[in-house]
């Protein structure tokens, strides 16, 4: 027999290497190699007949059907309900609550067609256990502990469910790899196979996937490229709220985000975020300011927080929960330089209230004007809500979707809008909310300055 070849496979691109080095050559990562055995097996020639090539135009174009999970806010980070054909990945951290949120799904798609859920990690009691202590309709769903591709195949054809579960995918194992189950080829070859009798049978595939201690997704970066959706749930230890968001949607939009809050009957969702999100105190203090985000395709009323106080250490320092660090820095020193405001000897520290991250841009002036509100101690209104997008050189930049940010912070009651003068709407959009439109960092301290109320 010849000798079998030793490879070693980068776990952030999947790229081989006939030795151990600490960083591949391919994405540049370092200590992404791991030891895998190549297989002997002769790959196979094309199957199948030939394939026409068409012209883009004469594409048929169908409206996608959608399958309703029985989970609104589920359906609406995968952008608008299940795909039949498609193949879901989910991830989070450990008892964030993904294999609670999938057997709700299942249960509820168990009444209307056929759905299969593979315990690869748990026995099929533990599964039941948690089914009754959520109280779920589980008498048609069928279930099965399987952790061999091949075998779980043969089940897949003689059931032919609508959807088919896998917990989870780093457990999985196909005797087309040498390599142990976990391994980078293993789940690679393992979700390959999975994912080609998906398409074939027109099977919705939801696939779980482990994390990393840094929160990302464990095992081959191609396997990212491989399916249709990517979300995660995510949720701190210390709060019952779980935010799932779509990283990757081939038929909905990406960054979308969907609330729930664990409860003892399992995930429960939350229509309005916002109202969580804005239980603020009565009694305000200097650095509170609300602003509006835009999460998928809604607006989303946020607290930030910030306190700055005079440092004590020879360097000052910069803690930011939520938000990204080197951007504060930068809003840091457009506040020095077009602003007037030094805070290079102050601690500066800020937060997003609720444990939301928060990537887009128009958090910029809310970020700024809590900081100002805590470095001058300034108390602003407790009905004042901001946003905008601020630029090197201080001016204050318009923001997508302004009119439909200003209509969701009218609607929880709020009566002033500080927003940047490219939003400012045509026509009074609501009488209830008065909106000052701003052009550049000094114009927002002025008007902060005679909003405000010294603490």
């Amino acid at each position: 027999m010849p000798k079998q070849r030793v490879l070693f496979l980068c776990a952030e691109c999947g790229a081989e290497h006939t030795k151990w080095q600490g960083q591949c050559s391919a994405c540049k990562s370092w200590n992404s190699l791991s030891e895998s055995k190549a297989s002997n097996r002769v790959p196979r020639g094309p199957q199948g007949e030939l394939q026409q090539a068409l012209k883009l135009s004469e594409v048929a174009v169908k409206k996608l059907p959608r399958l309703n999970s029985g989970q609104t806010e589920f359906d609406r980070v995968l952008g608008g309900g299940l795909v039949p054909g498609s193949v879901v990945l989910i991830s989070g951290n450990p008892g964030a609550g993904k294999s609670t949120l999938l057997t709700q799904v299942s249960s509820f798609m168990s009444e209307t067609g056929p759905v299969l859920y593979v315990a690869g990690e748990e026995s099929l009691a533990q599964v039941a256990i948690r089914a009754s202590r959520l109280g779920l309709p589980v008498g048609n769903l069928d279930i099965v502990s399987e952790t061999s591709c091949e075998r779980l195949i043969s089940i897949w054809r003689e059931l032919t469910p609508n959807v088919l579960i896998v917990d989870s995918i780093q457990v999985m194992f196909t005797e087309n790899s040498d390599s142990s189950p976990g391994g980078v080829n293993q789940v690679r070859e393992s979700a390959s196979m999975l994912i080609q009798q998906a398409k074939s049978s027109n099977t919705v595939l939801i696939l779980v996937g482990h994390v990393t201690k840094e929160g990302s997704l464990a095992g081959p970066r191609t396997l990212e490229h491989m399916i249709d959706a990517f979300i995660s749930l995510e949720g701190q230890s210390d709060s019952k709220f779980r935010l799932l968001r779509s990283i990757k949607n081939r038929f909905g939009p990406v960054n979308e985000l969907g609330v729930f809050a664990m409860t003892e009957k399992g995930l429960r969702e939350i229509k309005n975020p916002s109202s969580i999100f804005l239980s603020r105190s009565q009694e305000l203090k200097p650095g509170s300011v609300v602003m509006v985000v835009w999460e998928g395709t809604r607006p989303l009323l946020l607290e930030i927080q910030a306190l700055v106080d005079e440092s004590v250490l020879g360097q000052a320092r910069r803690v930011v929960v939520g938000l990204e660090q080197n951007r504060l820095v930068m809003l840091l020193a457009i506040l020095h330089r077009h602003g007037g405001l030094q805070v290079a000897d102050q601690d500066v520290f800020v937060n997003a209230v609720g444990g939301i991250r928060i990537s887009e841009t128009s958090s910029d002036l809310a970020l700024l004007a809590s900081v100002i509100s805590s470095f001058r101690n300034w108390v602003l209104p407790h009905d004042l809500v901001i946003f905008g997008e601020v630029g090197l050189s201080g001016e204050i930049r318009p923001v997508p979707n302004g009119q439909e940010r200003i209509k969701e912070a009218s609607k929880h009651g709020f009566k002033i809008a500080v927003i940047p003068h490219g939003n400012r709407p045509s026509k009074s959009i609501d009488k209830s909310i008065r909106t000052i439109a701003v052009k550049d960092l000094a114009e927002v301290i002025s008007h902060l300055e005679n909003l405000s109320s010294p603490n």
